[in-house]
């Protein structure tokens, strides 16, 4: 593997660490925003769900503009409406203008997004795209792997609002990354006859491309399943299994590294299966861990042991599905990578805040409301992979020029 590959994978995943690292670094200090600012539990995810919804909503513009523009100008952008977001939610004296400056903060998070996934499919297909987005993802890790630790140990030492100062000195540093360690991957004779007709276009295009969505759909039910758990599990394991904040960090780090860890197979198990094969193996892997959990919460069997255990292989095999899904479903529309990349995004983005919300009106501080909703994502991943990927291939007509 050479150094150029190894260079841009770190450059990449660090900027689309951006937007995880203001999510996973503010777990740990959601019952702390509680308190302070007067809020409800229902109102602290607000902020986290105005996060979710406003990085879906910003996609779609980011995308073709990305497109129409480049790659580094969007990415420039969405930094410093970031910065604004993270500076003023630091500030934030009541619960909604932190939940008005998280939405801010989120559609500045969108470029570090989907721009990285567009530069990706700019410069490789195939297994060599897996391997660097796997890559990417291994960087990546650095959000749900250290933040929530890092948070804690922040929000305890200077408050929560201490966090979104760590946040913006983040983003300072990816601007920095961005300037001296990153080159246009889409050069201005590339971007003719880009425009937002054209996006319009291409968006219609990939709606009625099936295979397109269906995979994206895979991977957004596998992502979903993830968002459930993080916008519930530092109520449910501070509040409900009595772990402090930083017990908490390390506990939801585990799941990180498992899922991350998993992506690094992806490369090999791509090279002697194909990437189709690896997909279907790692959602009935995922299902099945998912729904045995389920199972027993739903029996009675409420241990922390058996939750951390199970949601642990889960994951890693969620680690598996994502970059694969996402790869599969990007491959063939190089010259609107940008476009496909914010459809993809934004449909992940939009179908786990959906289902944090359902998750969320059935809450009631035990764990199986919460394993309900991931075991459900499972079973709808399972069942979209096998439609999507047990016949052959049949693509849909490229857009006219």
């Amino acid at each position: 593997m050479n150094s150029r590959f190894l260079g841009l994978a770190v450059v990449l995943g660090l900027l689309s660490a951006i937007g995880p690292f203001a999510i996973d670094m503010y777990l740990p200090a959601m019952p702390s925003i509680g308190s302070d600012l007067h809020a409800g539990p229902v109102g602290v995810q607000m902020s986290l769900l105005a996060f979710f919804i406003s990085m879906g909503i910003g996609q779609l513009a980011v995308g073709p503009i990305a497109d129409i523009y480049g790659r580094k100008g969007p990415l420039y952008v969405g930094l410093a409406l970031f910065l604004v977001g993270s500076v003023g939610a630091a500030l934030a004296p009541t619960i909604e203008w932190l939940v008005a400056f998280r939405f801010l903060q989120g559609i500045g998070a969108t470029a570090g997004l989907v721009v990285p996934r567009a530069i990706v499919r700019d410069l490789y297909t195939g297994n060599e795209a897996a391997k660097l987005m796997s890559l990417l993802m291994l960087v990546f890790s650095v959000s749900p792997i250290l933040a929530p630790l890092t948070g804690s140990f922040i929000s305890e030492s200077f408050g929560w609002r201490g966090v979104f100062w760590a946040v913006t000195v983040a983003a300072l540093v990816a601007v920095v990354l961005l300037a001296t360690s990153l080159k246009e991957t889409r050069p201005p004779e590339e971007r003719i006859g880009s425009s937002f007709g054209e996006a319009l276009r291409a968006y219609r295009f990939l709606l009625r491309d099936r295979y397109f969505l269906g995979l994206t759909a895979i991977g957004s039910f596998a992502i979903s399943s993830f968002f459930v758990y993080l916008s519930n599990s530092s109520f449910l394991l501070i509040d409900h299994y009595g772990l402090t904040p930083r017990v908490y960090s390390l506990f939801f780090s585990i799941n990180a590294v498992s899922f991350f860890a998993m992506s690094q197979l992806i490369g090999r198990l791509a090279d002697r299966f194909g990437l189709s094969r690896v997909v279907r193996y790692a959602v009935t892997g995922y299902a099945s861990v998912m729904v045995l959990l389920f199972a027993l919460m739903a029996s009675g069997f409420d241990s922390l042991g058996v939750l951390a255990t199970l949601l642990f292989f889960g994951y890693g095999f969620v680690g598996l599905v994502i970059p694969s899904t996402s790869v599969l479903a990007m491959d063939e529309h190089g010259e609107i990578a940008g476009t496909a990349s914010a459809l993809l995004g934004t449909l992940q983005l939009g179908i786990g805040a959906a289902a944090m919300a359902v998750a969320g009106v059935f809450a009631d501080g035990t764990p199986l409301p919460m394993v309900a909703g991931i075991a459900l994502c499972a079973v709808i991943s399972f069942t979209l992979a096998h439609l999507t990927l047990g016949s052959a291939r049949q693509p849909a007509e490229v857009p006219a020029e």
